[in-house]
């Protein structure tokens, strides 16, 4: 365990819980804030975040409910914070910052979740600002403690002000009676080392005091204790010669070329100018007109191009530069600067994403004039051109490193700067003069910015640092370097430790300033040194000793109490307005108007280079219009009252687009922010936004969680299972239609027989009849016709029944209720059957003897004794069904009678048989049977290996002899019993058959889906659980592929301002499982699946009288009692909400492969998924409706050549080939939408080719691991480095034997070279994966050619970025637009990128395509006994390493490079591979080639086998 206190290392350190100590004047601030609201002043070091943690603590174990809030004013602070804190109280500490992009903007149930899991959170303020602003956080209710980290923020605008004055002073103050319901104000707790922003100790004082309610305190009663802990550093100064420059100027070289440079230059010549006049040439008179006039006359009257006011701030900088450093700093820094400019406006060179291609020239041909001399690297020449500033600061570094040196202890030191780019220089003279360079390891700090936006010329400057912010406090830390040069960044919110010493290279601007930098410096016999001008205002240092004693005088006075609440100030509140929605309490306010209105127009797609934003227009406007074609430019300044408009982007209506406010307010600022609060507040009245003033999310997500939750508590009872009705009972009648139909059954080869039905049959297709596979006759088809309806007559049905049980009782009765022959069907031949008479005549016999009394053992009305048959009928050959009586279940067939004595070994067998009747007497003829061939279900075609029994009786082998007089015959011909055998498999057909006509009047009933065949549609609605032959698996795959494809056409057309990620939410929520099956139970599909087993050997004929029971009764539903005690049938099954939703993707499937896209089409729209469905036709040309772009490159010409296909609209390849990086004058989109789309194309494509694959017949399972190798990321950026195209050109050249000839210069042009981007990143991760390409390509396309295996490790080793495998799939996306939806131009591009012929050749050779990670897995569970394969990946030094693990032991190691997450899949792919290989080429015990893993590990090497 550890102590952990204010100025300790962060948690990050503490491995284990930190004991909290305290001392005594931190527990004297912690009593006094448990009573009241206090700010506590306190000096860096002295534990201030202490007393925070301990007053949690209380609050945490003192309130139930209500969270504690610790607000830091950076992301470096919420990050140290929150470490300090978790360490230091056992409860749940919530971290959100805007680094951590939290959803704040859209989600409450997030901030529900989170007060509800966690009882401190630890945020930057404009985090719980926004929760609060948007009724997400209410303070009252939710927030028992607010603790402010560096309080003296808590002025002005600041986010610490704004939560004050909007959330907590409109709350009723705490009473002694509250509890934790209670709607009251939360206490607050203030910390900051300097709580003064000026010399007017009072002012500042009373100020921060009423913003936060709070008074101002430090201990009064254990200063001394405080003395021991805070140690102030020993105040130093040194004076320094200010430089004296002739009347020449500045004396830099670089710096004076630079001058005279830009003093020739002309702001016309600029191409932001130039542009600007251009395009207003072109304008009509308008708004647009009128924008670019205002903004051409304001760039010539501010000069402020980004060329122009660029150069000018590097001349400046320059300049200051060399007053301050010396001329050997100016001139260095003119010469760096300049050399990465150039390499930034390279065209070639995308370093600044941000600069416009025009600017990137303009700005070459400008620097290009500049004669820059190369600063010379003699030292002594370095130091003799430096300021006696930096000479001074040199010697006070020497002499402050010296001092620890001598004390035995190390040297750390900070320099604080006040310009940014001064940092990076002094840092390099630091490093270049001999005095310094020995003694420091010099690092620097310049602050972090992530922003993608243009800002400036000099923000090249940030990338002339070699190490990142966080690398160098690392080293700092550490001790890898001693000596930091830094801006005010580490003045606070870093994590920085104590320093030897703090140097202010410049003056401190201000007293916070100043005690901050101090604070910096607070070891023991630390030094603040403050470098002084000798003629400059050095009592500065004195004042702000003095204002820092007032303020201790005044927040140790017992005295001074709370400031009462003062209004709020003139300017604040002028013209001030807000509008609340009273069921959310979310605000927005005339402050937070604009903002808000930015970010709603933020998330609206950009359809062009520019991103959406609010456009404000001041009235009047700032220049009369045409004031840039003035002679004399001189203008009257204005000075109010003001007047604005707020125009939004054109994906509003037309009554939303422009908002005005009159010309009343007293501002500029102000009239912009009451346009944009009335505009915010009309979006809200429309439904744009929603409770919580927020833009909407039920356009992308229409159903909510709530809503989603409720569906599934309709449909399932458990997470993935539901409680629904049975299926449906084809054989169901209404009990008021006692009419039986009369249909016709005929089976090739038998007679035909009359089937009853209670229904309609309906009329059925030729096709739509099975074929039966039956042994010895080989394939048979079968028909059930009904010319006309026509009604049976009570005699035929009599008959019928008494016939149909006689049919059924053969085989089935022992499952049959006895006399029941209610049946749900019924039977009776077609007219006169062959041997009918004889037939008649034996069961007239049989019936007689049963009423006389004759009949013996097992002897009923159908079944006799086979010795009686024989006397009475001549022994007859054509009986078809015996028993024995033993054998009473089990039907046999009659090979003959056998007069033939047995021999000695029959006899004995026969005798072994009969062992119950030792006296039996053998008599002849004997019966020989045979069993039944074991085929009971007729619809399954015969096996391989079952094909010699189509037509070939079996042979006589497996002969069974019976004695007569223990033998029963059944009394029926041949025919009855082979109707007696196929009538389950015929029924259960026919119960399928009519479940898909029942769907079809049903729910297709108004949908020409009704018409899709038969076939198709009981394989769709047939699911896996019922064992049958075909299912809906395959059908599902196609249909999820098919309904991915449509919806993704839909939502392109439907929603053409929305970007690549809304419509993938869309989509993605769409074709939800959970979507699907919510639909499939609102219309009830459950019914129609087919789920039950069809069973022939459990087989019963289906009883009228049940209408509960499925059509075959095959599985046994449980019992459940009744009220009566009673077991009643199961009238609910479970159902998975995953086979609801994979018979909708099989229905479509189904749909798909009848009638196209637009019948599928039109079985989505039965179930509805929350869009207008419309055939693809009218789609696709709705997404033609795009403005032609002008200027299209002309180099486009060579992607059309690469693929093969010349587009009718290059727009689309525009598109298709822009990254979103491109800050071209293109006005076209991005690439990702049409990525989006092509990704559908590409699968419906891939997936339609293998379903109908000739011969495969592939499983869903199959056709996944197939898809995947033709559509996986990694195949389809290796496409797009292997596609190219070559340029035949030729250059003249001179020699002095041949003289100028020309010679051959043929390039080659490859596809990822045509992305039309403007990022320094982009182009440098083309680069690096285009060298692995060339180092790997070869390898792979031979692997793809000739290898049995896929190679999926030597893909992976590409590693190459999303982008260039999105490339492939817009253009595929834009292909399939242009070509008005046409597949066959997709499929044709996809050949000419070669996809087509690995897909081609992986069905064909049938390449094994399972990937290595999962081939270990299998291979390993099918050992005996099993085994366990782990992965274990490590990184260190630049490299990363997997170990593949069996058993805990090691197999392989494979070792490469890391470059960023796809190393790891690299190195686990290929150890993955490498282990496959080893256990199968090896035929020896895997214990003999394992060794145990610490081994490994310990011997660090990188073999790839061990």
């Amino acid at each position: 365990m550890s102590v952990i206190e204010d100025g300790d290392p962060p948690a990050s350190d503490i491995p284990t819980r930190a004991i909290i100590h305290t001392r005594a004047y931190q527990q004297e601030l912690l009593d006094e804030s448990l009573h009241r609201n206090i700010v506590i002043a306190l000096d860096t070091g002295s534990g201030k975040t202490h007393i925070a943690v301990l007053r949690m603590k209380h609050e945490t174990e003192r309130e139930p409910r209500k969270v504690s809030w610790f607000i830091a004013p950076t992301v470096a602070l919420v990050e140290q914070q929150s470490e300090v804190i978790k360490s230091a109280i056992p409860v749940s500490v919530g971290q959100v910052s805007g680094s951590s992009e939290p959803n704040q903007w859209k989600d409450a149930s997030l901030w529900r979740r989170i007060l509800a899991s966690h009882r401190i959170m630890v945020t930057t303020p404009q985090v719980l600002l926004d929760a609060l602003h948007h009724g997400y956080i209410d303070m009252g209710s939710d927030i028992g403690l607010l603790v402010f980290d560096e309080a003296h923020h808590a002025i002005g605008k600041h986010p610490y002000n704004m939560i004050m004055k909007r959330h907590y002073f409109d709350l009723p103050p705490r009473a002694k009676n509250d509890n934790s319901t209670s709607r009251v104000r939360p206490m607050v707790l203030g910390l900051t080392a300097s709580p003064t922003y000026g010399s007017n100790v009072d002012a500042a004082f009373r100020d921060l005091e009423k913003n936060l309610d709070c008074t101002i305190r430090s201990s009064r009663n254990n200063r001394e204790e405080l003395a021991q802990f805070v140690y102030r550093p020993e105040f130093k100064h040194v004076l320094y010669f200010s430089p004296v420059h002739t009347w020449d100027g500045i004396p830099s070289v670089n710096y004076q070329a630079l001058q005279s440079v830009i003093s020739t230059m002309n702001i016309e010549d600029d191409p932001a100018i130039i542009g600007l006049r251009t395009r207003l040439a072109k304008l009509q008179p308008g708004d647009d007109r009128r924008r670019v006039d205002q903004k051409l006359s304001k760039a010539l009257d501010k000069q402020d191009t980004f060329t122009h006011k660029g150069l000018r701030d590097f001349a400046r900088t320059a300049e200051d530069i060399c007053i301050e450093l010396g001329p050997w700093a100016a001139d260095w820094y003119v010469a760096k600067v300049i050399a990465r400019a150039k390499e930034a406006a390279n065209p070639y060179n995308n370093i600044m994403s941000a600069w416009q291609e025009k600017e990137k020239s303009y700005l070459l041909s400008v620097i290009a004039r500049i004669h820059v001399v190369e600063p010379s690297d003699d030292p002594e020449y370095i130091v003799g051109a430096v300021t006696d500033k930096v000479h001074q600061l040199v010697l006070t570094l020497v002499d402050e490193e010296a001092i620890f040196r001598s004390l035995d202890e190390d040297y750390s030191g900070l320099i604080f700067v006040t310009r940014r780019d001064t940092v990076i220089v002094l840092a390099e003279l630091l490093r270049r003069i001999p005095e310094t360079s020995q003694l420091f390891r010099v690092g620097c700090l310049l602050g972090s910015s992530s922003s993608f936006k243009r800002h400036s010329f000099l923000d090249i400057t940030r990338n002339m640092l070699e190490e990142s912010q966080s690398d160098t406090l690392r080293d700092f830390k550490i001790g890898d370097k001693n000596l930091i040069v830094s801006t005010s960044v580490a003045e606070e919110g870093i994590d920085i430790q104590a320093c030897g010493s703090v140097v202010r290279f410049d003056v401190p601007p201000n007293v916070v300033s100043w005690a901050q930098s101090r604070g910096r410096a607070r070891r023991k016999r630390s030094s603040f040194i403050i470098m002084f001008e000798r003629t400059g205002p050095q009592d500065v240092v004195r004042k702000w000793e003095e204002t820092e004693q007032q303020m201790m005088a005044a927040y140790n006075d017992p005295s001074r109490n709370l400031a009462a609440p003062a209004d709020e100030e003139d300017e604040e509140m002028d013209g001030y307005v807000e509008f609340e929605v009273a069921s959310t309490g979310a605000v927005v306010t005339i402050h937070s108007a604009i903002p808000h209105l930015n970010h709603f127009c933020a998330v609206i797609p950009s359809g062009g280079q520019d991103s959406h934003v609010p456009i404000y227009e001041l009235d009047p406007p700032d220049y009369v219009e045409g004031w840039h074609m003035l002679q004399d430019r001189s203008r009257e300044l204005y000075k109010g009252p003001w007047g604005a408009t707020v125009t939004l982007p054109r994906a509003l209506p037309t009554h939303l687009r422009k908002f005005t406010t009159e010309r009343v307010h007293r501002t500029k600022r102000r009239a912009e922010q009451r346009v944009a609060f009335e505009a915010y507040v009309q979006l809200y009245r429309a439904g744009l936004l929603n409770n919580h003033l927020l833009p909407l999310s039920s356009a992308i997500e229409p159903d909510k969680k709530e809503e989603v939750e409720a569906m599934l508590a309709e449909v399932a009872k458990r997470a993935a299972t539901a409680q629904v009705t049975v299926q449906m009972d084809p054989w169901a009648v209404a009990e008021d239609e006692p009419a039986w139909y009369a249909h016709e059954l005929t089976v090739d080869g038998l007679p035909p027989l009359q089937m009853f039905t209670p229904n309609l049959l309906p009329a059925f297709a030729p096709e739509d009849f099975p074929t039966l596979w039956i042994p010895g006759r080989g394939e048979v088809s079968m028909t059930i016709r009904a010319a006309e309806p026509r009604f049976a007559s009570a005699d035929q049905i009599q008959r019928a029944r008494r016939w149909s049980y006689g049919l059924f009782y053969r085989l089935y009765g022992s499952r049959m209720e006895r006399d029941n022959d209610d049946f749900a069907y019924l039977f009776l031949p077609v007219g006169e059957w062959p041997e009918a008479t004889e037939w008649d005549t034996r069961r007239r016999w049989q019936e007689g003897r049963v009423l006389r009394g004759e009949a013996q053992q097992g002897e009923t009305p159908f079944m006799a004794n086979a010795a009686a048959v024989g006397a009475k009928f001549s022994y007859p050959r054509e009986l078809a069904m015996v028993r024995g009586i033993s054998k009473f279940d089990k039907p046999l067939r009659l090979v003959q009678w056998r007069y033939e004595p047995l021999t000695a070994e029959e006899e004995e067998e026969f005798r072994a048989e009969y062992e119950a009747y030792p006296d039996l007497q053998i008599t002849y003829p004997l019966v020989v049977v045979k069993p039944f061939p074991k085929r009971r279900n007729f619809l399954i075609p015969f096996t391989e290996s079952s094909d010699k029994q189509k037509h070939v009786p079996p042979p006589d082998d497996g002969h069974i002899i019976l004695h007569p007089e223990h033998t029963l015959v059944e009394l029926a011909s041949r025919d009855e019993v082979q109707y007696t055998l196929l009538l389950p498999s015929i029924l259960r057909w026919l119960s399928m058959a009519l479940t898909v006509h029942d769907l079809r009047v049903g729910l297709f009933a108004k949908s020409p889906v009704a018409m899709v065949s038969l076939t198709h549609l009981v394989t769709a609605i047939t699911a896996p659980a019922s064992q049958e032959r075909v299912h809906y698996q395959r059908l599902e795959t196609l249909g999820d592929t098919v309904l991915k494809f449509i919806t993704s056409n839909q939502l392109y057309a439907e929603f053409p301002l929305w970007h690549e990620g809304y419509l993938s939410r869309k989509k993605d929520h769409m074709v939800a499982n959970v979507s699907l099956a919510k639909e499939a139970v609102r219309k009830g599909l459950y019914r129609w699946i087919i789920r039950d087993r069809f069973v022939p050997r459990k087989w019963k004929p289906h009883y009228a009288s049940a209408p509960n029971s499925s059509s075959s009764d095959i599985v046994e539903e449980a019992a459940t009692p009744d009220d009566d005690g009673q077991a009643k049938k199961k009238t609910a099954e479970e159902l998975s909400t995953k086979m609801l939703a994979d018979v909708v993707e099989s229905l479509i499937g189904a749909a798909y492969e009848h009638g196209g896209f637009d019948m599928a089409i039109r079985c989505v729209e039965t179930f509805g998924l929350g869009l207008s469905w419309q055939k693809l036709s009218p789609r696709i040309e709705a997404m033609h409706k795009v403005e032609n772009l002008d200027d299209i490159p002309d180099q486009l010409a060579l992607v059309e050549q690469m693929i093969n296909y010349r587009f009718s609209r290059r727009t689309f390849l525009v598109q298709a080939l822009t990254h979103a990086s491109y800050q071209g004058d293109s006005a076209a989109m991005s690439l990702e939408r049409l990525e989006f789309l092509g990704d559908s194309a590409l699968d419906m494509i891939v997936v339609d080719y293998l379903y109908h694959a000739p011969g495969k017949n592939y499983t869903p399972g199959y056709m996944h691991i197939k898809k995947e190798a033709v559509v996986n990321s990694h195949i389809l950026a290796y496409t797009c480095l292997n596609t190219s195209v070559s340029i035949s050109s030729s250059m003249p050249t001179w020699s002095p034997e041949d003289g100028l000839a020309m010679v051959d210069d043929t390039q080659r042009i490859h596809l990822w070279q045509c992305l039309l981007h403007s990022s320094h990143r982009v182009l440098e991760d083309q680069n690096l994966t285009f060298l692995r390409y060339q180092k790997r390509g070869a390898t792979i396309e031979h692997a793809l050619a000739h290898d049995a295996v896929y190679p999926w490790a030597a893909l992976t080793s590409l590693q190459a970025p999303k982008f260039i495998s999105d490339m492939v799939e817009s253009i595929l996306g834009a292909v399939y637009i242009d070509s008005f939806g046409s597949l066959d131009a997709v499929r044709d591009v996809m050949r000419a990128l070669g996809l087509m012929r690995i897909l081609e050749r992986v069905v064909h050779d049938d390449v094994d395509v399972l990937h290595p990670v999962s081939r270990l897995e299998i291979w390993a569970a099918k050992q005996v006994p099993q085994k366990k394969v782990d992965y274990v990946l490590t990184k260190e030094k630049g490299k990363v390493s997997c170990v593949v693990l069996l058993d805990q032991k090691a197999l392989v190691k494979v070792t490469a490079s890391y470059r960023s997450k796809v190393s790891e899949d690299e190195v686990r792919f290929t150890a993955a591979e490498r282990a496959n290989a080893k256990v199968n080429a090896q035929d020896v015990s895997l214990d003999e080639v394992i060794t145990d893993v610490e081994d490994v590990v310990a011997e660090g090497e990188d073999e790839e086998d061990l």
